[in-house]
């Protein structure tokens, strides 16, 4: 029997992306507090698989492969 895999999310953060390698799909996106998430493209919410350096962010933070808390469901926050 194989184990069951839980995907928790958790409350909605925001941030913004201060690395992103398009050619790789890896990006890193910090909190507010300074807190660094790692991400991999496909968990950009609108699909596009791209989101550019300095963009404003809301994401949850979510279990990742590795064992490390990573970002998830990536979606950019319109100018004000």
């Amino acid at each position: 029997m194989q184990p069951k895999i839980v995907r928790l999310v958790t409350a909605v953060h925001e941030g913004r992306v201060v690395a992103f390698d398009a050619h790789r799909g890896l990006g890193v996106v910090e909190d507010r507090d300074g807190t660094r998430y790692d991400f991999h493209c496909v968990l950009i919410a609108d699909g596009s698989r791209s989101v550019p350096i300095g963009a404003a962010v809301r994401y949850s933070v979510v279990p990742g492969a590795l064992g490390r808390w990573e970002a998830g469901t990536i979606a950019t926050v319109p100018p004000a």
